[in-house]
């Protein structure tokens, strides 16, 4: 969620920041925020002016009071009756403040309600090192590594060479419908030992703690990284069970978890860290699941594209002053991954136009897959700043002994079933067996090759 004292201070130029991302527009209601905020500051003011008027009347009263005891300790009765009659006056216009107080109080904090619902549709503001652009054109490619291999003879694709290995889409659709997948046997194999190797590169070389965390989780913890008013609909849902013959509370909603982010992120929500256990670095493998609402006719074919998929992911939770190094840091530490396996690929910065909800900077991988004859995505790694973090009140105490927000950010690191697809494209041989990459031959019972 945006800092509303940003907002406050420099609407104009915020505005303008947020109207170089993604089509729909706007994503800030302006008028509605200024209307808001213009009765917010309408009735702060009249509510001091309440106050300080109630505290000089409290004040009157107790001065009369005090007039009223001696005036009838010194038998000043008439007197003593005339202050007693003004006290009284005074007493019920204090009386009557204090009752418009709160119904100001009470449309105040209502207003604060509406900002924040209007907030929480309104994406991060992108960094100012970030390119501007419409979409995915606007990419600024940063560096590539390795060169695509020369196959020698036409390539096949995963869904051709995965079939004969135990990659079965069929019997996917036939358990779950499109875009579900089984895997057996060897291809079953491979996936498990890349997930397995990502785990322990991420946690051996690159200090990350790995969890194990829920697949499912509550509407605050999606509200807290960002999925949740705005995303509903890219999730799956489902309710925990009431009493037999009781409806279920509708506050009883659960959603399956789009990514590991999500649970691991919100390990910090509501908590204020010492400043000495910043960098928090944080892994987890498991499956995703996400009802891709947005993207009717898109990678139809085979594994690219999934309701369900697995990935291991990084998080780090740092000081604001490190975000940034962190980013460069986490997405090094995705390509390591890449480079290991001997997977070509290019890092490309994402333009305005292109970026997730809650990023204010991200990077994205890119395999090549010699079966599309293209770079595809594998990994992305965001920079969230604090935008996460004031959603989840995550905070860390600083050196002068405040609260502050902390930084999220988090990234692949990678995902599995897209590197199995870039494994079995890139060390495919004519025969149609797939050489195993050196580094998993350890996670593979030392084979070499599989062979269809």
């Amino acid at each position: 969620m945006l800092d509303i004292l940003l907002l406050r201070k420099d609407l104009a130029s915020a505005v303008e920041r947020l109207h170089t991302r993604k089509n729909p527009q706007p994503f800030l209601n302006v008028a509605a925020f200024q209307a808001l905020e213009a009765e917010r500051k309408t009735l702060q003011t009249r509510s001091e002016e309440l106050q300080s008027r109630r505290n000089q009347l409290s004040k009157q009263v107790g001065a009369l009071m005090g007039q009223i005891a001696r005036l009838n300790a010194t038998e000043e009765f008439e007197q003593a009756d005339f202050n007693k009659q003004q006290a009284e006056a005074l007493k019920l216009e204090v009386a009557q403040i204090n009752q418009e107080r709160e119904t100001f109080d009470a449309r105040l904090e209502q207003i604060q309600a509406e900002l924040q619902t209007l907030l929480l549709a309104v994406p991060n503001l992108p960094h100012e090192s970030v390119p501007v652009g419409a979409d995915d054109s606007g990419n600024v490619e940063v560096r590539r590594w390795g060169e695509p291999r020369s196959l020698g003879f036409a390539a096949r694709d995963h869904v051709d060479l995965g079939g004969p290995l135990g990659l079965d889409f069929d019997l996917g659709v036939k358990l779950s419908g499109a875009r579900f997948t089984v895997m057996r046997g060897a291809v079953a194999r491979l996936h498990r030992a890349l997930a397995q190797f990502m785990l322990d590169v991420q946690t051996g070389e690159h200090g990350y703690t790995e969890c194990y965390v829920p697949y499912v989780v509550n509407a605050d913890s999606l509200k807290g990284t960002g999925q949740l008013p705005k995303f509903e609909g890219d999730l799956f849902a489902a309710k925990k069970g009431g009493q037999e013959g009781e409806p279920v509370p509708d506050n009883a909603a659960l959603y399956l978890i789009p990514t590991s982010e999500v649970p691991l992120t919100n390990l910090v929500r509501d908590v204020v860290l010492q400043e000495s256990e910043l960098p928090l670095r944080l892994t987890a493998h498991t499956p995703c699941f996400r009802s891709e609402a947005g993207s009717y006719g898109r990678d139809t074919r085979g594994m690219i594209r999934q309701h369900q998929f697995d990935k291991v992911e990084m998080v780090q939770v740092v000081h604001p002053d490190k975000s940034y190094e962190a980013l460069e840091e986490m997405t090094r530490h995705a390509e390591a991954i890449l480079q290991k396996l001997g997977l070509p690929y290019r890092v490309m910065a994402l333009c305005t136009g292109d970026m997730g909800f809650g990023a204010a900077k991200t990077y994205d991988l890119e395999v090549w897959l010699p079966g599309q004859s293209a770079y595809r995505e594998i990994s992305s790694v965001s920079n969230c700043e604090a935008f996460q973090a004031r959603r989840m009140q995550a905070r860390f105490k600083n050196a002068q002994g405040k609260n502050e927000l902390v930084h999220t950010l988090n990234g692949s690191g990678l995902a599995v079933g897209r590197t199995l697809v870039a494994v079995l494209e890139n060390y495919q041989n004519e025969d149609g067996s797939i050489t195993i990459p050196e580094a998993l031959r350890p996670y593979m019972g030392g084979l070499v090759r599989l062979v269809p």
